[in-house]
């Protein structure tokens, strides 16, 4: 019913996000057959455009929960569409999401749609559609490791494991920081509609500061390390070695390590990441 409401033409797959698929696959055979010259050029290539289509994905799911849900207004905006300009400026889709990436080999979607909840009855569906993004990362992160834990490796070049690996820690990590029950992330959506008005009210003034609180908070080394040594479990509970992803995110990083001079360290490959 509520999906009639909108026009065919707001439902149309953005051409943005067919290029992405496309240079996501270009990138992803380059990576597979070890066609770019420079060690790191086509890692780094797939892996930002594989996350920029997960980044569609996990705003889609929001969108598209909402439509259901009973906000109609959500194809008028684009947010059907897949395009990611859509979502919100091009800085916070797109720019801020990779440096975060490429500083911490931190994911987290950094687009946002913005939905009608007036428009919205019944708090099971408020929940439901801001659980829909991350829960859209943990199923990306599901298709990215299903190599590993499928014991599907053989004949897979290193570097394309390396590039799957790292894709996969970001989204493992995309979907517990969304989950956190913090103001501003997808996890406090989730519980909000149940929380007193009073509370609600009270929490609502730091919503705007939420994630930039959580990446603080990630800069501080012991919670880096607490938070990665669970990274570290999953993964590992999936299949994927520490050493898969380190090599995944030295070979993503490359480019600006050479770039800058060696500004961001060693400028050379490691040796153990760049058997192919």
């Amino acid at each position: 019913m509520t999906t009639a409401a909108t026009r065919r033409s707001d439902r149309r797959i953005s051409p943005v996000f067919v290029g992405l698929l496309a240079v996501t696959a270009v990138t992803g055979w380059a990576t597979w057959s070890g066609f770019a010259q420079e060690p790191g050029v086509a890692v780094f290539l797939f892996v930002t455009s594989a996350w920029i289509v997960s980044l569609c994905l996990h705003e889609y799911a929001h969108a598209r929960t909402a439509l259901l849900g009973g906000d109609i207004t959500v194809g008028a905006k684009g947010y059907l569409s897949l395009n990611p300009l859509a979502y919100t400026h091009a800085l916070l889709s797109i720019v801020l999401p990779v440096i975060f990436v490429i500083m911490g080999g931190i994911g987290l979607p950094g687009g946002a749609v913005f939905i009608e909840r007036n428009r919205i009855r019944g708090r099971w569906r408020h929940s439901l559609i801001s659980a829909a993004g991350p829960l859209t990362n943990v199923l990306f992160a599901v298709v990215c490791t299903a190599p590993f834990w499928l014991h599907a490796l053989d004949g897979v070049p290193s570097d394309f494991r390396y590039a799957l690996a790292f894709l996969a820690l970001l989204q493992v990590t995309a979907a517990i920081l969304n989950f956190l029950p913090v103001p501003g992330l997808d996890g406090y959506g989730v519980i909000e509609p149940w929380l007193p008005y009073s509370v609600k009210r009270q929490v609502e003034p730091f919503a705007p500061f939420g994630l930039l609180f959580v990446f603080a908070l990630l800069w501080v080394p012991s919670v880096n390390s607490a938070f990665f040594d669970v990274i570290n479990g999953i993964l590992g509970g999936l299949g994927i070695d520490a050493p898969d992803h380190y090599c995944g995110h030295y070979l993503y990083d490359y480019v600006f390590r050479t770039l800058s001079g060696g500004l961001f360290g060693d400028a050379a490959p490691a040796p153990m990441c760049t058997a192919s």
